[in-house]
């Protein structure tokens, strides 16, 4: 019965993905490149499924933004015609992707494997339906970025230098935070304790916010290339990275695993108490 939930849910999201790209736009371009992002975990998750592996699980995804990217880039061009702004958006996720690709494949092989996978794993089709749902991540996260990257090429406002200095700001937090908690990680003294300096001394998960920031950010410089409803895929690509990063994973996990480890610490608690969970300064999270 579990297994039959799993490929419902799978089937569900792939659906849903497509289902959302074509009320945004009527361009069969878009279509095809959602239905490529799923095509290429699907494809991942064979040997995945076969080698019972997620080691290349997160560097996978980064793989889908980019390859995916740069061919919404290329019909652009092809179709529309380029312009420096397309550029400076694909660069952004180009930037964005390797980075935090090769962090986390990084940390993986480092620590022999992702223990959010040890049960998961083992049951194929809720493997398989992580597999979907990461193509489900890629589609709604960057199907703004898509349909900007594929569009005519418009005259940008201040909307768009507006987007860029977010993206820069939430891009430095992800980068300067992952940092900070690897160098703290890396001292003998620190092992098992959790980190409260830096920019971990106001927010819980400020790599999270930084991640849930740049996608704003890019969502922003692509308004000025999106119409009619398109618009909503500007709106709902932060929404979607919120939600997954605070109720689904990344954070709800972590505080999990937290609360589990450290929870009966006075310090822990104390941290918990004073510090805001994603957004600095704001305790409203």
């Amino acid at each position: 019965m579990k297994a039959v939930i799993n490929i419902f849910i799978s089937l569900a999201v792939f659906l849903l993905s497509i289902s959302y790209a074509s009320f945004l736009s009527n361009e069969a371009t878009l279509l095809s490149l959602i239905c490529l992002c799923f095509l290429i975990q699907w494809t991942m998750f064979i040997p995945a499924w076969l080698y019972n592996t997620e080691k290349f699980y997160d560097l996978t995804g980064s793989l889908t933004y980019i390859s995916v990217s740069l061919l919404a880039f290329y019909f652009g061009a092809m179709g529309t015609g380029m312009s420096i702004y397309k550029f400076i958006i694909l660069a952004s996720i180009l930037f964005w992707a390797m980075r935090l690709g090769y962090f986390l494949f990084s940390r993986v092989h480092k620590d022999n494997g992702d223990k959010r996978f040890d049960s998961i794993k083992k049951q194929p089709t809720q493997f398989f339906m992580t597999w979907t749902l990461q193509g489900m991540w890629v589609s709604l996260c960057a199907m703004p970025a898509f349909i900007a990257l594929n569009s005519e090429a418009a005259a940008v406002s201040n909307i768009f230098y507006i987007g860029m200095f977010i993206f820069i700001f939430g891009f430095c937090t992800e980068v300067v935070s992952d940092s900070q908690k690897s160098k703290f990680r890396a001292l003998p003294e620190n092992k098992d304790r959790f980190i409260t300096s830096g920019l971990w001394a106001y927010s819980r998960h400020p790599n999270y916010f930084g991640e849930i920031m740049l996608w704003l950010g890019i969502s922003v410089m692509s308004l000025d290339f999106l119409v009619g409803n398109e618009i909503y895929a500007a709106i709902s690509s932060p929404v979607f990275t919120f939600i997954l990063l605070n109720y689904v994973s990344g954070v709800r996990l972590l505080e999990l695993r937290g609360n589990k480890k450290w929870g009966h610490e006075e310090a822990y608690k104390e941290y918990v108490k004073k510090t805001p969970k994603l957004f600095p300064f704001l305790k409203i999270n």
